[in-house]
């Protein structure tokens, strides 16, 4: 699905999180990241994912992996979705879709025969040089790091 590779240097980026701070790619130099995308705030799938993240948040940083999540949400819906589920991370507003795009996972999706544009969950490991060290496509909401850390 992303036209990103293994060993691809990780595409930059500067957007506004959910306190409308710039957050890049820079600011994780470094830090290992995982940098998450997924479709929405506050859906099965998402919570699913994010509280998989937000429950093994100590394991990753144990691993050396700072958390960063992206979706096309506004900082406010963000602010919600952090403070109902207690995320201790932070989350990309990608309301103009730039970052998503930039990763190659702004995609064509189809639901009830109906076509839109809307993101392909996917996950993108970077390294401390932000370099790509794996990407998962076919992500498992509810054991998400158990496929970071294998």
């Amino acid at each position: 699905m992303s036209k990103l590779s293994i060993g691809d240097p990780a595409p930059i980026f500067a957007a506004p999180n959910q306190n409308d701070e710039i957050t890049s790619l820079e600011a994780y130099k470094g830090k290992k990241l995982v940098l998450y995308f997924y479709p929405k705030d506050d859906t099965p799938g998402c919570t699913a994912e994010s509280c998989d993240l937000r429950d093994n948040y100590k394991k990753l940083m144990a691993e050396g992996y700072e958390v960063l999540g992206v979706s096309p949400d506004n900082a406010a819906k963000h602010q919600k979705f952090i403070a109902k589920y207690e995320l201790p991370f932070s989350l990309i507003a990608d309301t103009d879709h730039a970052v998503a795009e930039a990763y190659g996972v702004w995609v064509e999706k189809s639901m009830y025969g109906r076509k839109y544009m809307g993101i392909a969950r996917t996950t993108f490991l970077i390294d401390e040089n932000g370099v790509i060290s794996d990407i998962i496509e076919k992500v498992n909401t509810k054991a998400h790091t158990a496929q970071i850390l294998k």
